[in-house]
């Protein structure tokens, strides 16, 4: 048995180690503010081998988006040739029918950054356009038909991203570098900004907002049942989660630190890694798509590396980080059911790119 006094000192050396590991891996970033906090690690980590799904049709140059809602299911193609969205049975994956026709028309788009289900209905942005687009099922459930067309105000620079907040408005991006995200009206009228970039680099802040905005895109999701607006950066690793029910905002930065750019000709050129790709806020929790391969090795390989990510970080609404899956594929995009342990996903190396992953309790 060790004497009274000196194992008085273990026990406060032990507490002072004990009180510098929490310290060290919950300490907010002084330098960014007080509801700033990094993160290293999850409380687990597991392994989901993917199932591929067998598609009748060979429809996608690179399906980059999965939504499904009932028994419909849809897969935005960022580069497809003829449509850029693909309407399925589900769980089938029985192809039913393509909308969002490649084109210059009025009834055609010239690109789709991502679309929304909403009140059994569809929304689709297209950023080289700046407009929202409502489209409505056909009688029989087939098809999709376009019903209206919201055209953004002009000083909103050029939407990579939306959610629907409700009925009447929708959330978007803001790429001036002002704030963090903009709220917009079913007439594409600006009505509030929300939020400023969480960045350190203060010089970035003064002299290339434009840049650093660019440098800062981010995936978005809204919940409506619970009020959590998750946005997850394209470059770094860097979660945000907005509760805009009760207005409360938490910044969670992890090992690779948030975006890393150089600006060029007024541009914002990555220099860092690959981030985050896709984001869902579910009921409980936020499951985004991480990346985490560095532009430098991405160039030095050439074409030689799967495109995706491998990971799916799972959060709380907090932003506290819950659990890492490890995948046996390099995913884009996902779908998350907790009802069924189910998440979809799509995969752009294989010419059957959709995937899916069964997963347990969180």
């Amino acid at each position: 048995m060790l004497p009274k006094d000196t194992a008085l000192k273990s026990g406060v050396s032990f507490l002072f180690v004990c009180l510098l590991f929490l310290f060290s891996c919950n300490n907010s970033h002084k330098e960014y503010g007080k509801n700033v906090f990094s993160y290293s690690g999850f409380l687990q980590e597991k392994e989901l081998r993917g199932e591929v799904i067998e598609l009748d049709t060979a429809l996608f140059r690179y399906p980059f988006r999965i939504r499904i809602k009932g028994d419909k299911a849809i897969v935005m193609d960022l580069h497809g040739s003829e449509h850029y969205g693909h309407l399925f049975q589900y769980p089938s994956f029985r192809y039913l029918s393509s909308f969002g026709r490649r084109g210059d028309s009025p009834t055609e788009m010239l690109s789709m950054e991502n679309f929304r289900f909403h009140n059994h209905k569809v929304w689709t942005l297209d950023a080289n356009k700046s407009e929202l687009t409502r489209l409505d099922f056909s009688s029989s459930g087939d098809s999709l038909l376009r019903e209206e067309t919201v055209t953004l105000d002009e000083d909103i620079l050029r939407p990579l991203d939306f959610a629907i907040y409700n009925d009447t408005t929708f959330v978007i991006p803001d790429y001036s570098g002002e704030s963090r995200f903009l709220k917009v009206n079913c007439k594409g009228k600006l009505i509030e900004k929300i939020g400023a970039i969480p960045t350190a680099n203060e010089k970035a802040l003064q002299e290339a907002r434009p840049a650093l905005a660019q440098a800062w895109r981010s995936f978005l999701d809204y919940n409506p049942h619970n009020g959590v607006l998750a946005a997850v950066t394209q470059l770094g690793e860097v979660v945000e989660v907005y509760n805009l029910k009760d207005s409360t905002h938490v910044v969670r930065i992890g090992e690779h630190d948030e975006p890393e750019f150089k600006v060029s000709d007024g541009y914002g050129i990555p220099t860092g890694i690959m981030g985050f790709s896709d984001v869902q806020v579910t009921d409980s929790a936020i499951y985004a798509v991480f990346h985490g391969t560095p532009f430098k090795e991405i160039a030095r390989q050439s074409g030689k590396l799967p495109d995706g990510g491998k990971y799916i970080y799972v959060f709380s609404l907090k932003g506290e980080p819950m659990c890492k899956y490890v995948l046996d594929h390099y995913i884009y995009g996902i779908w998350v059911d907790e009802a069924t342990k189910t998440i979809m996903a799509t995969d752009v190396n294989n010419d059957q790119p959709i995937l899916k992953f069964c997963f347990g309790s969180v």
